[in-house]
């Protein structure tokens, strides 16, 4: 299984072993190594669909560039027979990319070389068919399959999460469940009992007071373990959007003083406390990630050293963040953010991991935020922002038709201009970069697009918090419809759709162009 396409150079490996070293014609080559490979692709990024320099693949791998364009020769021969006159259509498909330098598109060798290919989530799967590969799709229509990706509840809930794992078990009459989620649907059907309820909380309040504690020894900061725990975890990227997060926080904080200032007690005795907490790595040379992260920092240094806000409002980035602190923060979380921009995020398993765990999602319209909108109920998760098809005509049509700014976040750009954030976030400060991101026509990532929605949806999930019975239900509901997205699940998939479809059909067929 190809996990992503720097792995595809092990078709022309294959084919070099078993043509040079075994003595097998091209044909019966050719048959065994389109049909022990299949390619899995896990994000619609560019950086992960690998163009390899055809003047290095040549230095260093002389002999596997020979046999990838004798590969590609053939293929684009078949291309040819099936298109006559669309000569467009064979350029788009070569292998080869016919710029200076000339390129080896990997994901293309992969497509060409597999007997399957697989997206991850259903949103993600037709973006390959319809957008990325469209060519290749239209091929081979029958090569393109979905599995949606899925985590191990073993690991993520009773391994990380006794807490909760023994109220379960407690509440099921057994331990059948961590062999089959799917018992657990039990457990919603009773998700208004009071003492489920009171055993429910008390195990997330014990795993909050856990993260807390980590919180404060880390990271120097004392949060109230009774606020909501608002966590975004995830490697730090543009399409993540923790840029948009970090300006909804900022745009609360100046909600608060605005009420603290005017007087209006009434009004802040009904505020939601909430402690927001970052934690990811950027990549080396992603600038405007390390941005975002300095950003976050500022923001957190302004509100946190405020004593007039207290314990409304804290704002946490715990670094160096890995699986062990994850083991942390996923039980302890009362809400997870999953905010990318539609149609970038593949699909997601931080996702899982936390609705597993009986936190509420607050979600973009994107990877598998909409199969788990399916699973656990529309009214258990809040969705919000533009879809993906909204976000493809809103990208074509922004730079002719300049879409106005929200008034909420034009304040919060204004006050960080004025220095309240601190110097790197003002006008003239190192970061004006991230901020020129927000202005009419570049908005790419759909930041200010969706940010009024993103408010508002904040503002649902704060009404909700207040009712605790509501709240303890739609956790319990979330938890328990999740058995769709166990691994144990995904892997069968990947058992019967990958691996037996060749049992099954006594060897996959090869395209016409290889003969057997």
């Amino acid at each position: 299984q190809l996990n992503e396409t720097h792995p595809a150079i092990a078709i022309p490996e294959f084919m070099r072993l078993l043509i040079d070293e075994e003595g097998l014609s091209w044909e019966e080559a050719w048959q065994i190594v389109y049909n022990t490979f299949a390619y899995t692709n896990h994000t619609v990024m560019p950086e992960a669909l690998e163009v390899w320099p055809v003047p290095l693949v040549e230095k260093l791998l002389p002999r596997h560039l020979m046999i990838i364009y004798e590969i590609n020769h053939r293929f684009l021969t078949e291309v040819r027979q099936r298109w006559p006159d669309d000569p467009q259509r064979v350029a788009r498909m070569s292998i080869i990319e016919e710029s200076e330098p000339k390129l080896v598109r990997m994901a293309h060798l992969a497509i060409i070389g597999c007997h399957k290919v697989n997206g991850v989530a259903e949103i993600h799967t037709n973006l390959l068919r319809n957008a990325l590969f469209p060519d290749f799709s239209a091929m081979w229509p029958d090569k393109f399959e979905n599995i949606t990706n899925g985590v191990n509840a073993r690991r993520w809930l009773l391994q990380a999460n006794p807490a909760l794992s023994a109220v379960i078990s407690k509440w099921v009459g057994n331990h059948e469940w961590i062999h089959d989620l799917g018992t657990l649907a039990s457990l919603s059907r009773i998700a208004f009992d009071p003492e489920l309820q009171r055993d429910w909380r008390e195990a997330k309040r014990y795993n909050k007071r856990l993260l807390a504690a980590f919180i404060d020894k880390t990271c120097g900061i004392a949060v109230d373990s009774s606020a909501m725990f608002d966590v975004q975890v995830k490697r730090i990227h543009e399409y993540k959007r923790q840029f948009m997060n970090i300006l909804s926080v900022a745009y609360r904080y100046l909600r608060l003083l605005s009420l603290l200032e005017g007087g209006r007690a009434e009004e802040v005795q009904r505020v939601v406390p909430r402690v927001v907490i970052f934690a990811g790595k950027a990549a080396a040379d992603y600038v405007i990630a390390k941005d975002v992260i300095r950003m976050i920092l500022d923001v957190a240094e302004t509100i946190n050293g405020d004593d007039r806000i207290g314990n409304l409002l804290k704002v946490v980035f715990i670094p160096n963040y890995n699986v062990s602190l994850a083991e942390v923060l996923i039980p302890g979380a009362d809400v997870s953010q999953q905010i990318s921009t539609a149609g970038m995020e593949a699909s997601g398993t931080s996702n899982m991991k936390f609705a597993m765990n009986g936190a509420l999602l607050l979600g973009s319209r994107d990877g598998a935020n909409l199969e788990i909108e399916s699973a656990i109920g529309r009214d258990n998760i809040f969705m919000f922002g533009a879809t993906a098809k909204e976000v493809e005509r809103l990208r074509s049509t922004m730079q002719y038709r300049k879409p106005q700014m929200d008034s909420r976040l034009k304040l919060v750009l204004e006050e960080m201009a004025k220095g309240r954030f601190g110097a790197r976030l003002s006008q003239d400060g190192p970061i004006s970069q991230l901020i020129d991101t927000l202005k009419p026509g570049k908005d790419t990532y759909m930041v200010g697009h969706d940010f009024g929605a993103y408010l508002e949806a904040n503002e649902v999930m704060d009404c909700v918090f207040r009712q605790e019975e509501q709240w303890t239900a739609k956790c319990i509901a979330s938890c328990c419809a999740m058995s769709r997205f166990s691994s144990d699940r995904c892997i069968r998939e990947y058992v019967i759709t990958i691996s037996l479809s060749l049992s099954l059909s006594r060897l996959s067929s090869v395209p016409v162009l290889f003969p057997s």
